[in-house]
């Protein structure tokens, strides 16, 4: 008897009493492992959860949550020659494997690395400007957010074993929430060996990730308002676990990625000769072979002009003659075996459908050539190529093959193209192929409500394109409708919907000390020391320098425009400037009120300060006339240590004032400051 696969739970892992339900290889038929769940605890998951690993990841900031997220992605890299190899008994190609398990560090990565550039180091991210609720300012408020006291229970399908779980578990622990891990039993065996080298190098903190190998069970009866589900799989799963009473008495945030019809777009200013036909059918039959298929984001829809229905078919028909299928191993073979029998019984099944109004163009149902393995023990499947003999019959716009299966519809004008791409119900992902970017614009528009994913693929694009089926970490992957309504991924979209918003009322003090970011008027600090001359150990939220005065000539204003060629009319010409009401004569440069207010606060000896490496959030409020006289308001306004750098970052809040005390300028400087020398 093979291994019986365990699940990972209260720190330990658990292995069930009995023999367990045997997990075949896609490849040949051979028993990889067992799985079962009978046993387990998974209230005691739960607990273990929120009252170990939430505590552990709410004391890390975000910056060191990412640090850890990037180890733990560089250390499953090193190793990842044995997850390749187990991954071929799931039907996976080199290329295939590589889409799932570098695909999946890869997300690790980008999520560590996004934080970072992103988000503070700290606890808490602002959600925007402060809103002032009272004529003095005394009364503000401000959204923030901040973790969920909950658990991320993550339920996914069986064609993406190791993706599938690290793209839901990225977001939600940058977001400090622990992650339960429920992968499908067929492709559970190389999920959990992932698990295992993720425990072993104990990067991670303890309860922040388990992994439940086998039924789900009574999992969700647990949950409640704090917790989420992130469910990848069928429509109708998903609608039997949104409606689950815990889920719906609890308020539980439910995410689901279900079905999805995707269409491609052949459009209708591309004909044969284009380099965009021919990339045209070449995605198509990249789409149906990779993963054999099994992608959420394939292309179920060829939609291409009715007079090329013909060139098209036969273009993709050619091409996927070529196709090499069988094992795995073989480094000819392009495409792999589906996952199970199940999986190619049920797409039979949606094809019988098809053929009800289209006709089997290329490939054959009940016969495949396999190169290295035996077709009777191994789950393979021919490319299925159809043709709609009634682009408006219900079947091709339904029906969703989960497999090597697509359809070639024709369609009349780019109206036509948009009305049926919408009856797949909403989608996922569609592309459209063309080299007319006005032509985009218009039926791009016409897409985007019943999609989460636009490509528009061109000659111009190709060499740089990711393709039509590739989710990306720092784009929305989820669809509205039939495909599910929910959304994963996004960038710190997807870590944001792991947190509480919380909308913050009281004082700009109150408002400081809970967002530690200062806030215009709060309390500002003049010590007497220049600010520039303390290091990111000394300096303080509010620490203040009042720089000036200085008297703005009209001999400055002459020779700033001569010197940066800047000979804009309100600067040098004073009939012109004295006609325009907003001047009244002529004013004083934007940049130039901004380069003599750096003058008035900048200390110009070696210190703290490294660098000053931008300015944000710059407006002009009020014209600077000749012989007005400037100061300046520094004041410290976010202090962010940078987690592997000798410095840190510091905002400051700049406020350039006239002799009337009204505000001329405002904007953030950004600066690198040194950390204290360590003894």
């Amino acid at each position: 008897m093979s291994t019986l696969l365990e699940s990972y739970t209260q720190g330990r892992w658990f292995g069930a009493a009995d023999r367990g339900t045997p997990l075949l290889s896609a490849v040949d038929g051979s028993e990889v492992a067992r799985i079962s769940a009978t046993g387990l605890d998974r209230a005691a998951m739960v607990n273990h959860a929120r009252e170990v690993g939430g505590p552990a990841l709410a004391a890390l900031t975000f910056h060191e949550r990412a640090a850890l997220l990037k180890q733990l992605a560089l250390t499953l890299m090193a190793g990842k020659d044995e997850f390749y190899a187990l991954s071929r008994h799931t039907g996976a190609t080199a290329r295939d494997s590589a889409i799932d398990i570098d695909g999946g560090f890869g997300t690790l990565l980008s999520y560590a690395s996004k934080a970072r550039r992103e988000l503070p180091n700290d606890t808490v991210h602002l959600d925007g400007p402060v809103e002032v609720l009272g004529r003095n300012g005394t009364f503000v408020a401000r959204h923030i957010h901040t973790s969920r006291r909950g658990v991320a229970v993550q339920i996914n399908a069986f064609n993406f074993p190791v993706w599938g779980f690290l793209e839901k578990l990225a977001p939600a622990f940058i977001a400090g929430v622990p992650s339960i891990v429920k992968p499908a039993s067929n492709t559970a065996y190389l999920t959990e060996l992932v698990f295992r080298r993720i425990v072993e190098s104990g990067v991670l903190p303890e309860g922040s990730v388990q992994l439940l190998c086998g039924s789900a069970g009574d999992l969700l009866d647990h949950l409640d308002g704090q917790d989420s589900v992130a469910f990848t799989g069928s429509a109708g799963t998903a609608a039997i676990l949104r409606a689950h009473p815990q889920v719906v008495s609890a308020a539980v945030r439910f995410t689901a990625e279900a079905d999805s019809l995707n269409a491609s777009i052949l459009g209708p200013d591309v004909e044969v000769s284009d380099p965009e036909f021919d990339l045209y059918v070449g995605q198509l039959v990249n789409e149906m072979i990779t993963k054999a298929g099994q992608k959420c984001t394939a292309i179920r829809r060829a939609l291409v002009p009715a007079a090329l229905v013909d060139d098209v078919v036969a273009a993709a028909s050619e091409r996927l003659a070529q196709v090499v299928i069988g094992d795995p191993a073989n480094p000819d073979v392009r495409m792999g075996a589906l996952a199970g029998l199940e999986q190619r019984d049920e797409v039979l099944t949606s094809l019988r459908g098809l053929t009800k109004s289209a006709e089997i163009v290329f490939g054959d149902p009940d016969h495949v050539d396999v190169v290295g393995a035996d077709p009777a023990r191994g789950v393979f499947l021919s490319p299925i190529l159809l043709r709609a003999n009634d682009s408006n019959a219900p079947e091709p716009h339904d029906i969703e093959a989960f497999g090597p299966v697509a359809t070639v519809i024709g369609y009349t004008d780019a109206d036509d193209a948009v009305t049926l791409a919408a009856r797949g119900k909403g989608s996922l992902v569609a592309s459209l192929v063309t080299k007319d970017s006005a032509l985009a614009g218009r039926i791009v528009r016409g897409l985007a409500a019943y999609h989460g994913r636009v490509l528009v693929l061109n000659a111009e694009n190709a060499r740089e394109s990711t393709g039509h089926g590739s989710p990306l970490p720092v784009l929305v992957h989820g669809g509205p409708g039939r495909a599910g309504g929910g959304e994963e991924l996004g960038g710190i979209r997807g870590i944001l919907h792991h947190m509480q918003r919380t909308a913050i009322q009281g004082t700009p003090n109150v408002l400081t000390a809970v967002g530690r970011q200062w806030v215009t008027g709060a309390d500002r600090i003049e010590s007497g020391i220049h600010p520039f001359r303390k290091d990111l150990g000394a300096l303080c939220l509010g620490d203040t320098i009042v720089g000036g005065s200085r008297q703005v000539t009209r001999a400055d204003i002459d020779h700033f425009a001569e010197f940066t060629g800047d000979t804009f009319y309100a600067h040098t010409d004073p009939e012109a400037a004295a006609a325009n009401p907003m001047f009244g004569g002529i004013v004083a440069h934007g940049y130039l009120v901004v380069s003599l207010a750096a003058g008035l606060f900048v200390d110009p000896a070696p210190g703290p300060v490294l660098a000053n490496f931008g300015v944000d959030g710059l407006r002009f409020l009020t014209p600077v006339k000749a012989d007005d006289t400037l100061t300046v308001t520094l004041t410290a306004k976010q202090i962010t240590p940078r987690q592997s750098a000798d410095y840190g970052e510091v905002r400051w809040d700049a406020v350039v004032s006239n002799q009337d005390g009204d505000p001329v300028a405002t904007y953030d400087v950004l600066t690198l400051v040194a950390k204290p020398e360590q003894d």
